[in-house]
């Protein structure tokens, strides 16, 4: 798992070539800020309200274009918290972020979020992740890069793994399949991330593919998240999402 000092240590040291270089992959400025406003659609249907977010169902609000997850104290669950990593990062490159959202996320269920969705907390946080778009899709980068390692390190198929990501990497459309699927299902190392024992990663989407090309992604991904639905505990009820996930799989085929 990517600590908070983790991240601080990566921020502080980052180049100011980290968005088009910091992952492996060669992207221009607006590239990635096209990036960065694809996955806020993806996640947030490209609107400001959808900033702050808790999905109904869920133990954890989801929050700026990334919808990053964030537990309320004393919970937990089996999806890897992202948010408290994004504010170590905002802060490290001088983002000033309220004290309030310094701790465990202060909503502590799906109704209390919702009754104060107009309220001024989170008012304030859809102000500063509207005007930060390209923070977080740096902050998306730097765990991509801290992800080939670790998947590297995890996979029985490292040539596979390591000659798919690595062509992904050299076209920007490829490169946007990794950016934005390691953002929506993770990087498939984490073993709480699993249903009996398979996970739905970036890992198993790289392993599962037949060639470096974003039409093979698109494939595996789909492969990947169907088979998650099929092994999720049923009262999840995971075959809602299915048609939606699927959908976002088919935009890797779009030009970048």
């Amino acid at each position: 798992m990517i600590t908070r000092r983790t991240f601080f240590i990566l921020a502080l040291g980052a180049s100011p070539l980290i968005s088009a270089h910091g992952a492996g992959v060669s992207l221009s400025q607006a590239q990635l800020q096209r990036v960065g406003l694809r996955i806020w659609q993806n996640e947030c249907s490209g609107s400001v309200a959808g900033l702050t977010s808790w999905n109904a169902g869920e133990a954890f609000a989801s929050l700026g274009i990334g919808h990053f997850i964030w537990y309320p104290k004393g919970q937990r669950g089996p999806f890897e918290e992202s948010f408290p990593q994004l504010v170590a990062f905002a802060e490290a490159r001088g983002v000033a972020m309220p004290s309030w959202a310094k701790g465990p996320c202060p909503w502590s269920s799906n109704a209390a979020f919702e009754s104060e969705s107009g309220g001024a907390r989170q008012k304030e946080l859809r102000v500063i992740m509207s005007k930060n778009v390209s923070l977080q899709t740096d902050f998306i980068l730097v765990r991509l890069k801290a992800a080939r390692p670790k998947m590297l390190a995890e996979s029985q198929q490292k040539k596979r793994v390591k000659a798919n990501f690595d062509g992904l990497s050299a076209t920007p459309e490829g490169a946007f399949c990794l950016i934005d699927y390691v953002n929506f299902k993770g990087e498939g190392t984490v073993k709480t991330e699993r249903y009996n024992g398979l996970g739905w990663g970036l890992l198993q989407v790289l392993e599962g593919m037949t060639a470096p090309s974003p039409a093979a992604f698109a494939a595996s991904a789909k492969a990947t998240l169907s088979r998650r639905v099929q092994n999720a505990p049923a009262a999840r009820k995971e075959q809602r999402w299915l048609a939606g996930w699927h959908n976002r799989c088919d935009g890797y085929l779009r030009k970048l």
